[in-house]
């Protein structure tokens, strides 16, 4: 926890982050004893072996071949389409390990490749399905799908992608297309393995999760509210009561306000009665 808020407190500029070594300290979740200084290693070397094959820095298809060759062909890094809800396709660790991965962490690592490489590379939070985007020397704008070995992709493209992952109820908004910043593409990984942990029932781990997400948005109230459940689920009485109090303070106008505050004086006297 300590590790992970000294790289994404708010005192620090969002494009300052080091998204890898984030990335990597939240995966010691699974991994308790993960040393990230030798995955940090893994992906300068991959780096260092892009820009070998780059003789123009300033010239993007160049750079977008570099990097694929070396990513899928050399090294074989593939979409995980086969078992897309492990959760060890959200670990940069076991991405770099065993070369499959989801489409933000198949990005992650393109883009802290690319980045290393000298291609400056940004997250699009589409739905369903995130990309990455380069910018030009004229400001044109390229959209990439790491998931899919780098292909090249233009916006009719992604309308199609986004009607066939939500079969047509929802269509291409400007707004899917535009960059992120690096805090909000941590807490969409986050935010991904919750959701695993979750459907696993797996609530301790679930928990440290949404500690993380905390961590970079403190004044959450949704997340607050959810971990007291989760924290009930666990019977961590003490630390239900304390969250669902401080959700009550954080969101004083919520709807459901006073059923929260009833089910946190009602565990209060449970308390009382235990002791």
């Amino acid at each position: 926890m300590d590790a992970f808020s000294s790289l994404v407190i708010s005192g620090i500029d969002d494009e300052r982050i080091d998204l890898l070594s984030a990335a990597l300290t939240f995966a010691r979740i699974e991994y308790p004893d993960l040393d990230p200084g030798i995955y940090v290693r893994q992906v300068e070397d991959l780096a260092r072996r892009v820009s070998a094959r780059i003789a123009d820095p300033e010239d993007p298809a160049e750079c977008i071949a570099a990097l694929n060759h070396v990513l899928y062909q050399e090294e074989m890094f593939r979409g995980n389409s086969v078992d897309y809800y492990s959760p060890r396709n959200s670990f940069i660790n076991d991405v770099l390990d065993r070369r499959l991965g989801i489409p933000i962490t198949m990005a992650l690592i393109y883009m802290e490749v690319g980045r290393r490489a000298g291609f400056q590379l940004f997250g699009v939070g589409m739905p369903g399905h995130f990309l990455l985007k380069h910018y030009d020397l004229n400001g044109r704008s390229i959209l990439i799908d790491a998931f899919e070995r780098g292909l090249i992709l233009s916006e009719e493209d992604c309308r199609r992608r986004v009607e066939d992952i939500y079969s047509g109820q929802v269509t291409l908004q400007p707004e899917f297309l535009l960059i992120v910043t690096r805090r909000q593409m941590l807490t969409r990984m986050l935010n991904n393995l919750r959701s695993i942990y979750l459907a696993q029932r797996d609530f301790r781990r679930a928990v440290q999760v949404v500690d993380l997400i905390l961590v970079i948005y403190p004044r959450s109230p949704e997340d607050v509210k959810q971990r007291a459940a989760l924290r009930y689920n666990l019977q961590d009485f003490p630390g239900a009561v304390a969250d669902f109090e401080e959700y009550v303070k954080m969101a004083p106008d919520a709807s459901d306000v006073d059923e929260i505050r009833h089910t946190a004086l009602g565990l209060r006297r449970s308390m009382a009665m235990m002791n």
